[in-house]
């Protein structure tokens, strides 16, 4: 059985062509051609079954079949505020693997100890897009450009919200734990720091905000194993069947 393949497409219930990036992978790559039929995805929580109608060297027109709703594979709003890394790689490869396993928005916090102050959007918008189609992922998350850290805990937020880090003298409980605490407001917010953690000030800034202040385990982990492990965490206890 030929295995049917999956387009992000912004507009896809308005438009009735590829965008260039897609229209290339699919005359080009995969050399589909006029009745092949694909599954387009609007990152919206739409899919649609689709057929090509002209396929001609930049171009890739189609008609739409049949739009197929998705539902919500968790519960919840499910954010993630880190510190970027100095290695930008690294930053993707937590991007990438938080878009599989499944998130709503992403921040990046300008905090005292930060080794990265710049985020290019544009080069991660791309590694977001390629990780929906891999994952099958229905909705497309939210990504925010560089913030300052006390301008982030001051804006209001709602659900819960956590901050990560390694000091013992500021009381921590694991995340998990607070994960699965019954609440009303099952969104949840995660502050994970630079590779030298954050500022001892800054943890006491964000838990006078309302932040809880939590630890990710026993092990102390790189700024994208943190990130990926808070975003693990979330995602288990707010599966659909969860919290």
């Amino acid at each position: 059985m030929k295995e049917v393949r999956f387009f992000y497409v912004p507009d896809a219930q308005t438009a009735t062509e590829l965008p260039s990036d897609e229209a290339m992978h699919a005359l080009r790559v995969l050399r589909m051609k006029i009745g092949d039929e694909m599954m387009l995805m609007d990152g919206q929580g739409n899919y649609y079954r689709a057929e090509v109608t002209l396929a001609h060297t930049r171009h890739c027109f189609y008609e739409i079949k049949e739009q197929l709703p998705q539902q919500r594979q968790w519960q919840g709003h499910i954010h993630l505020a880190v510190s970027p890394t100095k290695m930008m790689e690294r930053v993707e490869w937590m991007t990438e693997k938080a878009v599989e396993v499944g998130i709503d928005e992403l921040s990046f916090l300008n905090c005292q100890f930060s080794e990265r102050r710049l985020v290019k959007l544009s080069r991660l918008e791309k590694i977001v897009v390629s990780a929906l189609k891999q994952s099958r992922k229905a909705w497309a998350p939210q990504l925010n450009e560089v913030i300052s850290f006390e301008q982030f805990i001051q804006q209001p937020r709602s659900g819960r919200k956590y901050i990560a880090h390694c000091y013992d003298e500021v009381p921590r409980t694991f995340l998990f734990d607070e994960l699965q605490k019954p609440s009303d407001n099952i969104d949840a917010t995660v502050l994970i720091g630079p590779e030298g953690d954050f500022s001892i000030d800054e943890v006491r800034q964000a838990v006078a905000a309302g932040y809880v202040s939590v630890h990710l385990g026993r092990s102390r982990l790189r700024t994208e194993t943190a990130g990926l492990s808070a975003v693990m965490m979330m995602q288990l206890s707010r599966e659909n069947g969860g919290v």
